[in-house]
């Protein structure tokens, strides 16, 4: 199953924690049918049909049942980079 890092459990917790969002608001990853594997990232209400549940440190991350079965065996990490923006990076868990 998919894990993440304590600074992605963080950024995750911060941006599905603001106000107006629901207590169920999660991280949605899901995957693109490419050839190569590629994720899109988005902030969800809830999860979808089919979809799986990780919940680490009080974040919350939905992954689609193709992005479930490719993130099994990753780690997620992120990071806010000089200008605000927020990247997610995968890597392989140890």
């Amino acid at each position: 199953m998919l894990t993440l890092t304590e600074n992605a459990s963080t950024i995750v917790r911060d941006l599905t924690h603001q106000p107006g969002l629901s207590e169920s608001a999660g991280l949605r990853i899901t995957s693109e049918d490419a050839p190569q594997p590629s994720f899109a990232v988005s902030a969800a209400e809830a999860p979808e049909p089919g979809d799986q549940t990780v919940e680490q440190d009080g974040a919350t991350v939905y992954l689609d049942e193709s992005a479930a079965v490719m993130l099994d065996d990753k780690v997620l990490d992120a990071a806010v980079d000089p200008s605000g923006k927020v990247e997610f990076a995968l890597g392989l868990q140890g």
